[in-house]
């Protein structure tokens, strides 16, 4: 069950983001997260929070057999690291108002940056107060035009394939599951069934970066000697409601980004935090039983700083919608849009181990020649809490309804694919101008950036200062063991 809150600061001026989202084109807004990978994170979402998931182009290799504790790797030895990732919290809708805040880096050259850094003439705004309400129409929130509303009413009845592919009857067949001894194979049900090729088209897992994957889980076995120690370490304790609360104002006022976007917790999602739009606003939402106290921040650069950024740039691109894109030839935005926004889920951290998008790839892959039983004997190389590796077969196995055949939905691959693609080409990459560009490949950057529309892009704080931002890529390599030769190589 979730609540919603409302924040709002007093007698501040709002953010010029807020005020000219307010203007922007419905059908653009309304696929603003439609694209990002929160959109692949989401399985226990409710029609109307579900939004179009990106296409991702497969790689077709021979599969491979992986066994713990053994890799195909040469001439690397398992370094001590530690390792973070991302953490979010439960259902709960909160809308934080802001005023001003002019402590922000420098925008890169030639980007007319809009946030924190600029003000507007105040609008009326109620005074603070924290209540709880269900809805409220005095609230006013970025939102769509009655059109979109309508649109969006259409596409929930078509259902995104996110949505049609979450099991019925998850708690049920995982109560059937733990009472067999693990041995059971979970006959999943759904309310509307996707078409099998549909399915198909999601059931073409990939080893390209198997190796890479294995290597870097084992590298954090060897440093802490299991996840949930390392979750233990590296992530700090979970936190509380209100300071779930506090940490996203205080990342929402760096980013200039106050009165934007609805903040929900819930306790019903298998990721760790979603953006999506829900009646017609940008709507965060945090899983309130994986908010840590190390990895809060990692999740707000990659659900506002990655994909809201970006999605709100996109807007003022020629290639804003399906037609410009294709006028454009633009390249598919992922795996650029989930490695980008998983690489800055790891970012400034003292450990950025890249886990979590290592295991997502690895669960694919086992799931795509193994049963739901086997699946999850075999993640327990890597994981030991049952609770933990039934989240991830399922998120494996979802849209299937027979489990104990061999089959996946490969998006989770996504995330491993894109990063390790960037990490290949960072010293090539322009960073600010690939987040100020909007939803597209860094493929297609340098060829788009003379059409660019570069007044009032959003460009987060912590990628102004791109020195630093180069040392933390560097960082990210050297923690994960991850060479240029290596990746050169492989890609």
């Amino acid at each position: 069950m979730s609540k919603k809150y409302i924040l709002n600061t007093a007698d501040k001026p709002v953010s010029p983001s807020q005020v000219y989202l307010e203007k922007i084109s419905s059908s653009v807004l309304k696929d603003l997260f439609s694209t990002g990978s929160s959109s692949y994170n989401v399985l226990l979402q409710t029609e109307e929070e579900a939004s179009k998931s990106p296409k991702q182009s497969p790689y077709k290799r021979p599969k491979t057999s992986v066994k713990c504790g053994k890799r195909n790797r040469s001439g690397t030895a398992p370094k001590k690291v530690r390792a973070p990732e991302g953490g979010s919290k439960p259902a709960q809708t909160n809308r934080i108002s802001s005023g001003n805040n002019s402590n922000m880096p420098k925008p890169a050259r030639n980007i007319a940056v809009v946030g924190s850094t600029m003000g507007l003439n105040p609008r009326a705004v109620p005074q603070l107060r924290r209540t709880c309400i269900p809805s409220s129409p005095r609230t006013k929130l970025p939102s769509l035009h009655k059109a979109a509303i309508t649109r969006e009413a259409e596409n929930a009845k078509k259902l995104c394939i996110l949505t049609a592919i979450k099991p019925s009857n998850v708690e049920k067949e995982k109560a059937k599951f733990f009472k067999s001894d693990f041995s059971y194979n979970p006959q999943f049900e759904y309310s509307n069934p996707v078409s099998p090729l549909v399915l198909a088209r999601h059931n073409n897992a990939s080893d390209r970066f198997l190796t890479q994957a294995v290597h870097i889980m084992e590298l954090a076995l060897h440093r802490y000697g299991s996840y949930e120690k390392f979750e233990q370490v590296t992530g700090g304790g979970l936190l509380t409601k209100s300071r779930i609360w506090h940490n996203v104002k205080k990342y929402m006022e760096k980013e200039g980004c106050m009165g934007e976007i609805v903040v929900q917790m819930t306790d019903d999602l298998l990721s760790r935090a979603s953006m999506t739009v829900v009646n017609s606003r940008p709507t965060l939402t945090i899983n309130i039983s994986t908010a840590r106290e190390h990895w809060l921040e990692g999740m707000l650069r990659h659900e506002i700083g990655t994909h809201y950024f970006r999605g709100i740039n996109n807007c003022h691109q020629l290639w804003s919608s399906s037609v410009g894109r294709k006028k454009h030839n633009l390249k598919p935005l992922n795996p650029t849009e989930e490695g980008l926004a998983s690489i800055h889920s790891v970012l400034f951290r003292k450990d950025p181990t890249l886990w979590r998008a290592a295991l997502l790839y690895y669960t694919v892959y086992q799931a795509s020649h193994m049963s739901f039983s086997q699946l999850f004997h075999s993640l327990g190389c890597f994981v030991q809490d049952p609770n933990t590796r039934w989240d991830y077969c399922v998120r494996a196995k979802r849209g299937q309804s027979d489990t104990a055949q061999p089959g996946c939905f490969s998006k989770d691959q996504v995330y491993l694919d894109g990063i390790l693609k960037i990490l290949r080409h960072r010293d090539k990459i322009n960073f600010p101008l690939l987040m100020a560009l909007g939803k597209v490949s860094f493929e297609d950057v340098d060829r788009l950036k003379a059409l660019a529309q570069m007044e009032n892009v959003r460009i987060p704080h912590f990628m102004q200062d791109q020195a630093k931002y180069a040392e933390q890529l560097a960082k990210i390599m050297a923690v994960n063991q991850l060479s240029d030769e290596e990746l050169r190589s492989i890609i």
